[in-house]
């Protein structure tokens, strides 16, 4: 057993004793070299080494091309000069211990040239190690003597030549195997004589390539600690209280050690395992009892065993099972939601509970009891699944909830439903925050003794939650977000329970404000700005400020800021003229919402100038239309007028008085054009104007007494012969106010024979009837003119 080890030790000492009589012989027959042929040469011997890791080496440097001292460098690194020993004046010899490079470049230099002498390349390599060895059967399934032998080995390969693995085994170091790998497997055949599993294995691995060899340090174990005996066989039966798992170990007649591993099997993640140690004594199979497991869960168990200082066997194959429900781990959790008594006193009550989970196989059913306390009549519900309703009328109950499987009663659990008006306490002074989609609830403690509180919440009446707290706080989680609850909480005595306190509501958690719209009027130095906030969710945050931003193309952005209450604004001091962008942000306590950019733009000039010259505007368009329309009138006016016709105007009498009936007349004349120019002025008649006193006359005035003026040419020139020239004249102009000229009387001069025209028309009988008949009087005759342009107009046309 020693012997390998011994010869290993002798193969390395051989080794070195190797290189230093290679040195030596060197160094006997380097003088006469130098005297030969090359006399003169310089180089560095051995050349292209292999050394294990760690071990020492002689480099020898031949200077005989130059005089004087030389140097080391490794890896162009300088080596220090107390490695290197001058043997004579041509031989240095570097000693180095303990070397590990993996490959290294060793070169001589002439310390006065700095020129290299020569070089040489030493390369490192390594033994094999951590050999480990392991007997096993190769079907698991079949008990039997061990058929595969395996052996497996760490080797830092460092070289770039091929390497071959052989195991040796025995004294003999025979081969047992060879690979290119650092594993090698053997069949043990029976009979064969290459394994004695009665002795102890010598196993050595040896390294070869075609420049070194290396063998590891001997691997030297008893068989039966390298013997894996053949995997369990196993059984898991479930019941109501625990698991009982059973499997079968190894013939072997010696005691082993067992694991037994379990986890519960768990969608999406890697399950935690459970490891259970278990010793089993020779001659005897494995059990253990597991009680630590969940109902109605699927769990995954595997045993694996070895001999004393033995490698582990294989694991078993999994066994999976189903566990049954645990009456330990029923938790029904009954919890009641008692109504408002409705006008005949009944009430419904609300029955909730955590059913049985639906993973378990058996077949449970669920039985409502209610018994009044007054009467101790019981009355049944059998309900499938939660929750259930049930009535009762205003006085105290018990209600129960028996859970039964095959028959027979697995669990019962009760609560309690007060009576209407019942004295009993309640909580006071709940408070309620949220957080992080969570809601915190915290009450008043109760100075009677109670057991605990029921605390329960929902969202749309139908759906409950709840759970019961021994402390007078608790976090409600898993809510739907931004969802407002109502939560409700109810003390517990050992046999009664209180009256239920119900909170404000309160949201699961408050989101960001609604979205914002936005309007702008704009003017020229300032902008009407208003919005408002709306918003689809119950729960949105309320909006504590809004800010107002905006700016120009070219300009910082500004901002103005407001209350949550004001959702408007005059932006003053802007740009006339100018293109603004502009949005509104809602803060709220949990967020900011934004209004969609908008853009707007400045007017050119003010409301004030455009309304001062739209006034003016307006005023000039009046006067303009009033002017045209007077002027269109004033021209109507003008237009209706007649050309004066000396035909058809009235004359005076030119006769003497013997001749007052004759009528003098002129031809008619025809309408000259109208124009400005063809007015027809008469001379002033001058006539005697004698006043009614004067001539005696009891005559009212013509002024007074006329009320209806008559044109005078409409009255036959008779009549005017006899009229008073005065009268008749302020006749013509009360009757004929748009004349051109009237008829003047005059002391010294007869009356003009013509007047200004009017349309001439007919008189009627009324207005000769108001021409009141006068007394001839005596006139002085009157002078008649007549333009002579009259009649060349006349005759022109």
């Amino acid at each position: 057993m020693v012997q390998p080890n011994t010869r290993g030790h002798l193969e390395g000492n051989g080794t070195k004793e190797m290189y230093t009589f290679l040195v030596l012989i060197i160094l006997a027959v380097s003088p006469y070299i130098c005297k030969g042929q090359h006399e003169n040469a310089c180089d560095v011997f051995p050349k292209d080494q292999y050394l294990e890791v760690g071990s020492d080496i002689n480099i020898v440097c031949q200077t005989s091309c130059i005089q004087g001292k030389i140097f080391w460098t490794l890896n162009n690194r300088h080596i220090k000069e107390s490695l290197s020993n001058t043997t004579n004046s041509t031989h240095t010899v570097l000693s180095l211990r303990n070397f590990t490079h993996h490959s290294a470049t060793l070169e001589c230099h002439s310390a006065a040239t700095q020129q290299v002498l020569g070089g040489t390349t030493i390369r490192t390599y390594s033994k094999p190690g951590k050999i480990s060895c392991l007997l096993k059967n190769r079907n698991q399934e079949l008990e039997g003597s061990p058929d595969l032998f395996i052996c497996k080995w760490d080797h830092q390969i460092n070289s770039s030549l091929k390497i071959e693995y052989i195991v040796l085994c025995g004294s003999s170091q025979s081969e047992l195997c060879s690979s290119y790998t650092t594993t090698c497997t053997v069949d043990i055949t029976p009979g064969s004589n290459t394994i004695n599993l009665y002795e102890m294995l010598n196993i050595t691995v040896r390294a070869k390539t075609t420049a070194w060899q290396a063998d590891s340090d001997p691997y030297i174990r008893n068989p039966e600690h390298i013997l894996q005996i053949i995997r369990p066989t196993i059984n898991v039966t479930p019941s109501s209280d625990d698991l009982l798992v059973k499997w079968k170990r190894s013939l072997f007649t010696s005691e082993c050690h067992c694991q037994v591993n379990y986890s519960k099997a768990v969608s999406g993640r890697t399950p935690e395992s459970v490891i259970i140690n278990k010793t089993v004594e020779k001659h005897s199979s494995g059990a253990v009892t597991i009680t630590k497991v969940e109902s109605c869960s699927n769990y995954t168990f595997s045993v694996r065993c070895a001999l004393p200082k033995a490698p582990w066997s294989d694991w078993s194959k999994e066994k999976t099972v189903l566990t049954k429900l645990n009456k330990s781990d029923v938790k029904l959790h009954l919890w009641r939601k008692v109504a408002e008594p409705q006008e005949n006193g009944v009430r419904r009550v609300h029955v909730m509970w955590k059913e049985v989970p639906s993973t378990c196989e058996e077949t449970f059913t669920y039985v409502i009891k209610q018994t009044p306390y007054k009467e101790q009549k019981m009355g049944v519900n059998q309900c499938g699944r939660s929750p259930c309703d049930v009535y009762v009328n205003q006085d105290a109950h018990r209600i129960s909830l028996n859970l039964f499987s095959k028959d027979a009663l697995f669990v019962e659990e009760s609560v309690y439903v007060p009576a209407v008006g019942e004295s009993l306490p309640q909580v006071t002074d709940i408070q309620t925050s949220t957080y992080e989609g969570v809601i915190l609830v915290s009450w008043e403690a109760l100075t009677h003794p109670v057991s605990g509180y029921m605390i329960d919440w929902t969202h749309d009446g139908n759906q409950y939650h709840w759970e019961e707290s021994k402390y007078t706080n608790t976090t409600l989680s898993d809510l739907l977000d931004k969802t407002p609850y109502n939560i409700t909480v109810t003390p517990l005595f050992d046999d009664k329970t209180g009256h239920a306190t119900q909170a404000p509501q309160i949201c699961s958690r408050v989101g960001d404000p609604g979205n914002v719209t936005m309007n702008v009027t704009a003017y020229d130095k300032s902008a009407f700005v208003s919005w408002s906030v709306t918003s689809q969710e119950i729960c949105s945050g309320v909006v504590v400020n809004y800010t107002v931003f905006y700016s120009t193309q070219k300009g910082p952005q500004l901002n103005v800021t407001v209350d949550g209450t004001k959702q408007d604004i005059f932006l003053k001091d802007l740009n006339p003229d100018t293109r603004y962008t502009i949005y509104v942000t809602a803060t709220a306590l949990t967020g900011t919402t934004n209004s969609s950019e908008t853009h707007f733009k400045t007017q050119k000039f003010g409301p004030g100038l455009i309304a001062a010259v739209s006034v003016c505007g307006s005023i000039i368009i009046l006067l303009v239309l009033s002017l045209g329309l007077y002027c269109a009138v004033q021209w109507e006016k003008f237009r209706e007028k007649p050309v004066p016709d000396p035909g058809r105007s009235s004359v005076a009498l030119l006769l003497s008085p013997s001749h007052q009936e004759g009528i003098y007349t002129f031809p008619p004349f025809s309408n000259p054009p109208e124009s400005i120019c063809d007015k027809v002025y008469t001379e002033e008649t001058q006539t005697i104007a004698t006043s009614p006193q004067a001539t005696g006359s009891n005559e009212t005035p013509a002024s007074v007494q006329t009320e209806e003026y008559v044109d005078p040419a409409t009255v036959p020139v008779l009549h005017l012969q006899n009229k008073d020239p005065v009268e008749a004249v302020e006749t013509q102009h009360l009757s004929s106010p748009d004349d051109s000229t009237a008829l003047l009387p005059s002391e010294t001069s007869p009356v003009s024979p013509y007047r200004s025209q009017t349309p001439v028309h007919s008189p009627t009988s009324k207005e000769l009837k108001q021409v009141p008949p006068k007394q001839p009087e005596k006139t002085m005759p009157m002078t008649v003119y007549v333009t002579l342009n009259m009649f060349e107009q006349g005759q022109a046309r």
